[in-house]
């Protein structure tokens, strides 16, 4: 019995000193862990000031950079409003001594004026003097009132009216006349035009015939370079319309239409239509029409029984050949 009260004994007394060890080591280690976390939260603490406080002076130097920068643009911006207000100063300067100049100007030509002015009003007092002086002595010497001279004057004004007057009109008339004499005679050339005009589009004008309407454009060329490389060779109009299979030649010298109307015949013959090729053409043209109006004047000779004459006046009378009249 006695051993199992101490053995209890000994089991709280040594539940006790558990408990107190426990204690105590607990009690260690909360104060460690709180002196750790005292020393953590120092540590971090110290590193956020550090932080802070770098942020500051970042902060700072960058304030700093901002307002150099901003006294840097203003005092240019002020630079610049001071020379723009100092030229606008001069310029106002220089405008305020041309108005100064203009203004002595015309104060010293408002002066020049009046003085003029004066002696004008000064000689126009002098010739009223002196026209009522005249006056006075031209009706002392013809023994005239004014009235009188003035009727007098009226009188052989009227009479030299009348004069002019028939001058005039005798103009006038020989003026009609030669004007109905013109106008007549263009009347009478304009009708003989008019009546002449069908013979005229006859003798002026060629017609080539086609095989196709498509041979038309092939005429005509890219851009027009065709047609306008013959008539620059011939010195012929080309009237390419609606006409089917058929190009009109047009031009007053005969001895030029025959060339472009052979030339253009041989292209379509040929038809190969281009620049040099049109260019080939009317100078064989031309050969052959030379050649045909030299033999064109001896056969005139011949059947006039006409020799001797000059190469040149054989020439001239094969022209004929193609003469319009």
């Amino acid at each position: 019995m006695e051993n199992i009260v101490e053995i209890i004994i000994t089991a709280v007394i040594v539940g006790i000193l558990g408990t107190a060890v426990g204690y105590y080591i607990r009690k260690n280690i909360a104060e460690a862990k709180i002196a750790a976390a005292e020393d953590a939260a120092k540590k971090i603490l110290d590193d956020a000031g550090r932080s802070a406080e770098a942020k500051k002076k970042e902060a700072l130097v960058e304030a700093k950079e901002e307002m150099h920068k901003l006294r840097t643009e203003l005092d240019r911006e002020i630079k610049e409003r001071r020379n723009e207000l100092q030229r606008l100063e001069r310029r106002l300067v220089q405008k305020e001594e041309n108005l100064d100049r203009k203004i002595d100007s015309l104060e010293k030509k408002e002066e020049i004026l009046s003085r003029k002015e004066a002696d004008v009003d000064k000689s126009q007092e002098k010739i009223n003097e002196l026209y009522t002086k005249q006056l006075a002595e031209l009706e002392r010497l013809s023994g005239l009132t004014s009235e009188d001279a003035r009727n007098l004057l009226l009188a052989n004004v009227q009479e030299e009216i009348k004069h002019e007057t028939a001058i005039m009109i005798k103009d006038l008339e020989q003026q009609a006349k030669e004007e109905a004499d013109k106008k007549a005679r263009e009347i009478i050339s304009l009708a003989i035009q008019r009546c002449a005009a069908d013979h005229v589009a006859e003798t002026t004008v060629s017609v080539v015939a086609l095989p196709n309407d498509e041979m038309k454009g092939r005429i005509i060329g890219r851009e027009g370079r065709n047609i306008r490389t013959l008539e620059t060779l011939t010195g012929i109009d080309l009237i390419i319309d609606d006409t089917p299979e058929a190009v009109i030649l047009s031009g007053f010298d005969p001895v030029r239409r025959e060339v472009a109307r052979i030339a253009l015949e041989k292209l379509i013959t040929d038809g190969r239509i281009h620049p040099a090729r049109i260019e080939e053409m009317v100078e064989k043209a031309q050969k052959e029409v030379e050649q045909k109006i030299k033999e064109a004047g001896e056969q005139a000779t011949f059947e006039t029984g006409v020799h001797g004459l000059h190469p040149e006046v054989i020439k001239l009378l094969g022209r004929l050949k193609y003469r319009t009249s």
